[in-house]
């Protein structure tokens, strides 16, 4: 594979990415809560850095930007729609745009719904996809800015995506996320089993991140609002995807674990 990741934890519960065209050298980092851990691991690999693929506003994913622009005089790219609220933009993307890292390409997608202009960079031959806080494992982003319409089409953008892709989201809430999913979904075979790799995995502090689409529409309850067993479990047989989707974001943005 041409692009490799390394996953650098950020603040509490955040991870930036940084990934690398091992063909060319060509080095990003997706996302930047803070700098320092992400400069001190270049500086282990000794690395350069690029590029900043920048996917939401949000503080706890641009607060190191600055540092690392000035630091290592990396471009950056993000959102032509969330322009006027990111660092500056060398490159303002917009969905259906390509950029490259080298050898590998990535397509940008328009994932709004946990913000208007929130962007995912999907790496199709690489079957990675870098989604931000929108596709979360287990879950999916609150809905700050957008509507359960809008994220319930955004999901369904990454539910047509390659069972195999690789969905690397940006924090590890994976552990409370199995809580709530199986608070509605107990007797989810695959989900249970899920729940309990989680665990381990969390016992030995490994991440959970990233995870593989076909799992996610097993296990994730936010992508199964559509499946006529699921809408069972409300009691809401006749109600669309949309209305499903909007009572479980509501009973999680709810939930106590």
């Amino acid at each position: 594979m041409a692009l490799s990741v390394i996953t650098v934890p950020c603040l509490s519960d955040n991870y930036a990415f940084i990934i690398r065209c091992t063909d060319t050298g060509i080095t990003a980092v997706v996302d930047a809560p803070e700098a320092s851990p992400i400069l001190t691991e270049l500086e282990k690999q000794q690395w350069g850095l690029d590029l900043i693929l920048i996917t939401h506003h949000h503080s706890d994913h641009i607060d190191g930007i600055d540092k690392l622009k000035d630091t290592t005089g990396a471009k950056i790219i993000g959102a032509k729609l969330d322009k006027h609220r990111l660092p500056f933009l060398n490159t303002a993307v917009v969905e259906g745009d390509t950029i490259s890292i080298g050898n590998s390409n990535a397509k940008v997608i328009n994932t709004s719904g946990h913000t208007m202009g929130h962007i995912s960079f999907y790496f199709n031959n690489d079957h990675k996809i870098f989604s931000g806080d929108s596709l979360m494992a287990l879950g999916c982003g609150r809905i700050f800015e957008g509507t359960p319409e809008i994220m319930w089409n955004t999901l369904k953008k990454f539910m047509a995506l390659p069972p195999k892709t690789m969905i690397y989201s940006g924090h590890e809430y994976t552990a409370n996320n199995a809580k709530f999913a199986l608070s509605i979904d107990p007797t989810n075979k695959r989900l249970v089993e899920r729940a309990q790799t989680i665990k381990t995995l969390r016992i030995k502090n490994k991440y959970t991140v990233p995870s593989m689409l076909e799992l996610e529409m097993a296990t994730n309850p936010f992508l199964r609002s559509s499946i006529p067993s699921f809408k069972e479990l409300f009691g809401m047989n006749g109600s669309s995807a949309v209305e499903v989707f909007t009572k479980v974001r509501i009973l999680k943005d709810n939930f106590k674990s």
